[in-house]
């Protein structure tokens, strides 16, 4: 694996004209009625996200980064506004063709690892590859090789429950990238994680995208966990406030 960064803030153009953005959101609005008076998750974002660039949505509890993440993610539809990834308007698009999507275009990580405890760390890794139609040994070299580049070669046939938080967090993040996502999403991705393992795994991501060119967007409270990111995009009760 090669030499993996630190978690100094990278340089570079936070603008990429030559780029067809892999995600672009226009307005896009989350309101959820409740009784008495609906929620404003997230109000009229819009942003786009180049090819191999990283994203940190910024901001305290409740200040609409999850709900953003979920709608790029198409996790979640938005009430107003438009959605695009990889080109593909989604905002209205049928669940049999956003299920198609996320399994060749994103990937995720979540802060809680949302593996399988009693497969392996290689049958954890190799799971998009089989919903994606991978068969025969292909699935493994793929999975066991992912695996080497998140330093978890020794631990492949190991069950995914015997391992520490920093090691299922590595195995969420090769499961992610198994299927060659054009666009991560991480979700408080080191929330679960002591401070060694966070830079470990934060690091790891940063590098991985970057050498892969996948554009990595994640959601943090942590101004140390965002400063891995190309650009921040702070966000106050469900609104973009500042984005540097």
């Amino acid at each position: 694996m090669a030499r993996v960064a630190g978690t100094e803030r990278r340089g570079g153009p936070t603008e990429r004209p030559d780029s067809t953005p892999i995600a672009r959101l226009a307005g896009a609005t989350k309101i959820y009625p409740a009784a008495g008076e609906d929620v404003h998750a997230v109000t009229d974002v819009t942003l786009a996200i180049a090819p191999g660039e990283i994203v940190a949505l910024l901001g305290r509890s409740g200040s609409g980064k999850t709900t953003l993440l979920n709608l790029i993610g198409t996790l979640d539809r938005p009430t107003a506004g438009t959605i695009e990834i990889a080109g593909v308007r989604v905002e209205a698009l049928p669940e049999e063709a956003l299920l198609r999507l996320r399994r060749e275009t994103l990937g995720f990580v979540f802060q809680f690892f949302h593996l399988f405890p009693y497969l392996t760390a290689l049958e954890n890794a190799a799971l998009p590859l089989w919903l994606g139609g991978w068969h025969g040994s292909d699935v493994a070299v793929r999975a066991r090789g992912l695996l080497a580049q998140v330093g978890l070669a020794d631990k492949a046939d190991r069950p995914a429950g015997s391992l520490s938080g920093g090691e299922m967090q590595r195995v969420a993040i090769a499961r992610a990238l198994a299927h060659d996502p054009k666009l991560v999403l991480a979700d408080e991705p080191t929330g679960n994680l002591d401070q060694a393992n966070a830079e470990t795994v934060l690091s790891l991501l940063a590098t991985l995208a970057k050498e892969s060119g996948t554009a990595l967007v994640l959601a943090t409270h942590s101004e140390a966990t965002a400063r891995i990111a190309d650009r921040r995009v702070h966000m106050v009760d469900g609104r973009v406030v500042e984005i540097r």
